[in-house]
């Protein structure tokens, strides 16, 4: 009786995540809110906001390292965009015209720049069962996922 117990409370555990993870893929609207990032040794904010095409744009707002050793804001230095080397490391559009798909329950159709390595990739975003949104880059068919909390 007692596994039988634990099995059905496993089973609605479950169901109640899958339908938690459902219900924020369900609107393009949820996408929307700051996230606290941890990335190749990075900590940063990123405050997802929405444009008036419906699309979304992702930007860094803070940076837990945000000087240099000289006491100097750090820029993009890495950026493949020569004329975007000189954006302060707070103000980076990681991603610009992030698209929602009703039909996937998810977002993507841009790319995502990762300013700790200086590239672009393809990305798709959607939320977990824990309410954190995967960001998969995916680049010459090898995938990375990172994990934003709101």
């Amino acid at each position: 009786m007692k596994r039988l117990i634990i099995i059905l409370f496993g089973l609605l555990s479950a169901v109640f995540g899958l339908s938690a993870q459902s219900e924020l893929n369900s609107s393009a609207d949820n996408i929307i809110g700051v996230y606290e990032v941890k990335h190749n040794g990075e900590l940063t904010k990123v405050r997802v906001y929405k444009n008036d095409n419906d699309t979304y744009t992702a930007q860094v707002l803070w940076v837990e390292n945000r000087l240099d050793a000289n006491g100097n804001v750090r820029l993009d230095e890495k950026n493949p965009e020569k004329s975007l080397r000189n954006v302060e490391c707070d103000k980076v559009i990681i991603m610009d015209g992030l698209v929602y798909n009703p039909d996937k329950q998810r977002w993507g159709d841009t790319k995502v720049y990762d300013p700790t390595r200086g590239f672009c990739a393809n990305v798709q975003c959607e939320f977990r069962e824990d309410g954190t949104l995967r960001v998969k880059g995916t680049l010459l068919g090898f995938a990375q996922s990172i994990y934003w909390k709101k």
